[in-house]
């Protein structure tokens, strides 16, 4: 592995691709055959140097989206039912697994690629020309110090209940790759610090249009308070939370529809905080599977129409969107029937916008009807919409180059914030007025999506919409976001947000067992083929039951992960056997 890890930090140094087809600070001349001996000596090196450091942020392993996901309680992984031999939906992985292996890596590449950037620049500050070169390249450091930052928290909450390897200087021998984990405690408090530096040194936005997806003082903001909310500072973290809020400087808002969020359509929108860049301008000298492309291949795990399928949403999941109850009083909830008369819409905009249900008649997929878009079959009732093209082409393969991908993958934006402000205002509140704050925010996410508000009939910021009349207090509204609101608003979205959620309200295993017993069925859906001849979807649309005998056995979605389950084995990732192999003072004891 350190071998794997040199060789990255050699492409750091000497081969920067482009990363983003708008951003032209991305779109650097290889340098060729560079060397640290000649390298680092101007502010065009830096400026390299930090490009390196944003291309670490596509390498998809960063985020390992589809097995964080899998190991949640959101999926069931592809290729049809009733069987699977996923490893992380059956919690079987381990440190030989390839998942934490890859992440493993991956964030240690981008950490050691920051850390030349802040090498770099703490020797070359005070020779440069002007004061506004200085100023500038004081900036490139505060951009490595916010991916160091990320990436050591992402490393915290991710491997080994947060104790890992601290790396705040560049290894100059093989030696110095060989370091011990740190205490969790120590890991958080060091990259706090480089946040908290990115939070003062950041601008809140880049106005240039070229410098879109720099890094921010608005997302370094985000991230410490989701790193207090983690550490159940609720005081704290809602002091973050708010400030990204309500700070006009960072001028966040949630998008007119949520839909603009997961597809090419208004990619860097004044909700996006955190936006991984991804483009089309293929690099013909680099393999179409290298990490360092400028596109991304997540399409092709989520699609069904000339993608791979590896992962589907749970039946849960389904059901739980299937249910979303619209507002009646909001018109984006009503459409025109065949006679031109209006009727309400099949499913919320919520759903429609994250899931592909065969029976949605109001949302085409991949240019079709839904029926007639995918076939749904094998025990498929539903496909995800998160992730793929299905707006812009009738399959993923009409893509050129095939078996990439330009959607951007935005990893924080203001709904998580609302949702986290709410939860930080529930748990830390003492009175109603901090339950009745939380369901203000619980209702802007609800209200962008046209969907029923929650608390009493003519109550909150909107007491013109429908409500659900319920009065609620800590507990019952607690339950709502863990259940209702954040997955079905964040599914399949950020950095293993589920996996997260689940693991620190305690509730991973718990989840597990209540949704073995979970009884389904599925019945067919009749529909009108492009040939104008009746046909029939077998087995399409999921159904609830309620027995035993009424069930299907391929909708079963959580008995072996039930009962692999150990908190002590799989609430986070083990040490990677590629680390402990090869280091040999690593002391994986240290918590």
């Amino acid at each position: 592995m350190k071998n794997s890890i040199l060789k990255n930090i050699a492409i750091g140094l000497i081969i920067v691709f482009p990363f983003a087809s708008c951003s032209d600070f991305l779109e650097e001349t290889n340098p060729n055959a560079l060397s640290t001996d000649n390298f680092w000596k101007t502010q065009a090196d830096l400026e390299l140097g930090l490009t390196s450091v944003y291309n670490s942020f596509k390498n998809s392993s960063v985020l390992r989206l589809v097995d964080e996901y899998q190991r949640s309680d959101m999926t069931w992984p592809g290729w049809g039912r009733p069987n699977t031999n996923n490893e992380y939906f059956l919690q079987t992985f381990n440190e030989s697994s390839n998942a934490p292996n890859d992440k493993w890596t991956a964030l240690y590449t981008g950490i050691f690629r920051a850390n030349q950037v802040i090498e770099a620049y703490n020797n070359l500050k005070g020779t440069f020309a002007s004061q506004e070169a200085e100023e500038e390249t004081a900036i490139i450091e505060a951009q490595a110090r916010f991916f160091r930052g990320l990436y050591h928290f992402y490393l915290y909450t991710s491997f080994n209940n947060g104790s890992v390897i601290m790396y705040d200087f560049v290894p100059k021998d093989e030696s110095e790759f060989y370091q011990t984990v740190s205490p969790a405690e120590e890991v958080q408090a060091f990259y706090r610090a480089d946040l908290e530096y990115a939070r003062e040194n950041l601008p809140p936005v880049w106005n240039d249009n070229k410098d879109k997806g720099r890094a921010t003082s608005g997302a370094a903001t985000a991230l410490l308070g989701k790193s207090y909310l983690y550490a159940q500072d609720y005081a704290t973290a809602a002091t973050y939370f708010k400030d990204v809020i309500d700070n006009p400087d960072y001028g966040y808002a949630l998008t007119n529809s949520i839909g603009e969020n997961f597809t090419t359509w208004n990619e860097f929108n004044e909700e996006s905080i955190l936006e991984i860049s991804y483009s089309l301008n293929f690099k013909s000298e680099v393999s179409i599977w290298d990490e360092e492309q400028t596109s991304t291949n997540l399409n092709y795990a989520f699609s069904p129409v000339g993608g791979w399928r590896s992962l589907y949403p749970a039946c849960w999941l389904q059901m739980a969107y299937k249910k979303e109850k619209m507002d009646t009083s909001d018109p984006r909830n009503y459409v025109l029937d065949d006679n031109g008369d209006p009727r309400l819409r099949t499913y919320s905009l919520r759903t429609s916008w994250s899931i592909a249900l065969v029976d949605d008649l109001d949302q085409s997929y991949y240019q079709k009807t839904s029926a007639q878009g995918a076939n749904f079959n094998n025990g498929e009732t539903a496909y995800w919409r998160k992730n793929t093209n299905w707006d812009i082409v009738g399959s993923e393969r009409d893509i050129v180059p095939s078996e990439r991908s330009g959607i951007n993958v935005r990893v924080i934006r203001l709904a998580d914030v609302y949702l986290m402000y709410a939860e930080a205002l529930i748990k830390g509140g003492t009175d109603a007025s901090g339950v009745n704050e939380a369901m203000r925010y619980i209702n802007r996410v609800r209200k962008r999506s046209a969907l029923e508000l929650i608390g009493p009939v003519g109550t909150g910021e909107y007491p013109s919409a429908d409500h659900d009349g319920i009065t609620y207090n800590a507990q019952s509204l607690m339950n709502h976001l863990m259940y209702v609101e954040r997955p079905l608003e964040l599914s399949a979205e950020g950095h293993a947000i589920r996996t997260i959620d689940l693991r620190r309200w305690g509730i991973t295993k718990q989840r597990f067992d209540e949704l073995a017993v979970g009884l389904y069925n599925q019945e067919n859906f009749p529909f009108v083929n492009e040939k104008g001849n009746n046909a029939t979807r077998w087995g399409s649309i999921l159904v609830e039951v309620g027995t035993v005998a009424e069930a299907h056995a391929r909708y079963v979605d959580r008995s072996q992960p039930a009962a692999n389950y150990l908190e002590s084995s799989h609430g986070y990732w083990p040490l990677p056997n590629g680390e402990i192999t090869a280091n040999p003072q690593l002391n994986t004891e240290t918590n």
